[in-house]
């Protein structure tokens, strides 16, 4: 059964068919958030050390950790990104024990996080980009750590889920000429926008299963791609998890702090089994006893009362 294991110096988040699924917070990147990217510039991380913790009290399993802000006073982040990366990875660490993943698409950004990461982070992300493929899987061989592999490359990213999946399957092959294996390999299959394209969420649960059936691996997605557009977001995104986890997804980048999504995820978990007795949904919601009561409650008092008479 594949299994992909991420860690951090003491915890340990899996990957896997029959796991429960893995929700990797995305609230750490400053992508169309300028206020952060502001305060980013200015050595200000108090916005990121507030989402890292409101993340992992959420529920969140794995951090995104994306430091691709573009300096007003510096516009070139292959010179910018890499010390940014570096600091809110030990920053990250120093707040949380979860497992992160290193979200960068400059090369010298990802290996500074893998050289500050403890454990065995999640590395996001090679394409099937030449280029990209030359200089990230040496990296992942080099480092021993899982990979997202999302399904583009030179030609850009195709509508027709046939063409992604066979950027997949490309990757899955290249990695294997570096001994990187299938177990290690999480492919996201690119989610597109449900209200532009009505087979958009279709196309991805088929490219699941074949993704599972036929190559083995763990998948994720950033879920909140297909409701790009349209009213109601959260409804959206809260339909298609469960069905995509239905389909055999096992993680998704998405934020943990809308409530209705982590419920999704919850309740997906328990219709698939993966929540033995239902035990992660009763902890998070189950109703706290009335102040003066026991877990018995006020039949547990009154016997209570009886046996000390």
């Amino acid at each position: 059964m594949t299994r992909t294991i991420v860690e951090s110096k003491t915890k340990t988040a899996t990957l896997g068919f029959d796991e429960p699924f893995c929700v990797i917070g995305e609230r750490i990147n400053p992508t169309g958030r300028k206020k952060l990217a502001a305060e980013l510039e200015a050595g200000d991380f108090s916005t990121v050390e507030k989402d890292a913790l409101a993340q992992v009290a959420a529920g969140a399993n794995i951090l995104d950790i994306n430091a691709g802000v573009v300096y007003n006073s510096n516009p070139n982040p292959n010179e910018t990104e890499p010390p940014l990366m570096r600091q809110m990875i030990e920053l990250g660490q120093g707040l949380t024990d979860v497992p992160l993943c290193i979200d960068s698409s400059v090369p010298e950004a990802l290996e500074m996080g893998l050289q500050k990461a403890e454990g065995r982070p999640l590395l996001n992300s090679v394409t099937g980009e030449e280029d990209r493929l030359e200089f990230v899987l040496p990296l992942v061989q080099k480092y021993n750590v899982p990979v997202v592999a999302i399904s583009n490359d030179d030609t850009g990213i195709s509508e027709d889920p046939n063409v992604r999946f066979a950027v997949a399957k490309k990757i899955v092959e290249r990695a294997a000429d570096f001994n990187i294996h299938a177990y290690d390999i999480v492919v996201d299959p690119l989610v597109m926008p449900v209200g532009a394209m009505a087979t958009a969420g279709q196309q991805v649960f088929t490219l699941v299963r074949r993704l599972r059936e036929e190559l083995g691996v763990n998948t994720t997605c950033g879920a909140s791609n297909v409701s790009f557009g349209l009213p109601n977001r959260h409804g959206i995104n809260n339909a298609f998890l469960p069905m995509a986890m239905g389909a055999g997804m096992t993680s998704a980048i998405t934020s943990p702090l809308h409530t209705e999504v982590m419920q999704a995820v919850r309740g997906g978990d328990v219709m698939m089994g993966h929540d033995p007795d239902c035990t992660n949904w009763i902890r998070a919601y189950r109703e706290p006893a009335a102040e003066g009561e026991g877990r018995g409650g006020r039949r547990a008092g009154r016997a209570g009362r009886r046996r000390s008479a």
